[in-house]
């Protein structure tokens, strides 16, 4: 813990002498700041700070070393501050149906070292994607959805109980949570919607989006709630489409997107880098 990074973040009230306040308290503590992102939100009046620093010298080393040199501060702007380890990867379970591609990309992504992040297991209402999991050497917790959808709910939520999981992934998790789940759940659960919110909610949006005549398609990746797909939204992308292209040449070309963004929006969650604020998000990239 002597030499490790650490990360810091606040949202309180916003005012003035707050990032002054933080400086001077890691200062007294010998720490060095790395980097520190901040945003005050005018139309709310909050403010959200993200900071990265290392301790040096004999004074304050832990995690709660720090969490009692920050608590005056803290107590002064009543703020909701949270102090992390930067070489702590976050555990995170998996959802998905069917359609493994967001899977297979996260599952490479962590394999490889590429994503900060400890995948703990799968979750699946199939068999489909069973040997690719296996392969992978995690646990694969097959809840099918004959029967009461609240009894397999409850099994849902004790594999994230059982795992450990700081946040739940829905990797194409082609199945609604229920009001109770989504509340468990609250900012720690991030979707990839396969279309470019707020436009084209609900099921089969490419082909929605086809309908339309649109130019460009997109993917979104968003915290759930219990208005589907409404979530406050972590990152988008999208591309250009041709009027010569059908709806499955929608779907072919939308999966690449999904992957690269479904990755971000993990990353930067893992990383501390996202921020509540309503109905939406700060993001410190």
């Amino acid at each position: 813990m002597t030499e490790t990074h650490l990360i810091l973040t606040i949202r309180c009230r916003d005012t003035v002498g707050i990032v002054a306040a933080i400086a001077s308290a890691l200062a007294e503590s010998h720490a060095f700041i790395v980097e520190s992102s901040h945003y005050g939100d005018a139309e709310t009046g909050l403010f959200f700070m993200r900071t990265v620093f290392r301790p040096t010298g004999s004074m304050a080393k832990t995690l709660d070393d720090f969490r009692a040199v920050l608590r005056p501060v803290a107590v002064r702007f009543d703020m909701t501050l949270a102090l992390h380890a930067a070489d702590q990867k976050m555990k995170v379970l998996l959802a998905v149906s069917r359609h493994g591609h967001c899977l297979n990309h996260l599952l490479h992504q962590w394999h490889s070292g590429e994503l900060p992040i400890d995948i703990v297991g799968v979750v699946s209402n199939h068999e489909e994607m069973r040997r690719l999991v296996d392969w992978y050497g995690l646990p694969y917790h097959y809840l099918p959805m004959a029967g009461e959808k609240a009894a397999q709910e409850a099994r849902f939520r004790m594999a994230i109980a059982m795992s450990g999981a700081e946040l739940t992934v829905l990797a194409r998790y082609m199945q609604i949570l229920s009001d109770d789940l989504c509340r468990y759940l609250e900012g720690r659960c991030i979707n990839i919607h396969h279309g470019f919110l707020p436009s084209f909610k609900g099921a089969k949006p490419y082909h929605q989006a086809y309908s339309r005549g649109v130019k460009v398609v997109g993917a979104t990746a968003h915290y759930v709630t219990s208005d589907l797909d409404e979530g406050p939204i972590i990152e988008q992308e999208t591309q250009r489409v041709s009027h010569s292209l059908d709806a499955d040449a929608f779907v072919r070309n939308g999966k690449d997107i999904e992957n690269v963004v479904l990755s971000r929006a993990v990353r930067w969650h893992a990383e501390h880098r996202v921020m509540l604020n309503g109905a939406r998000t700060v993001v410190f990239q």
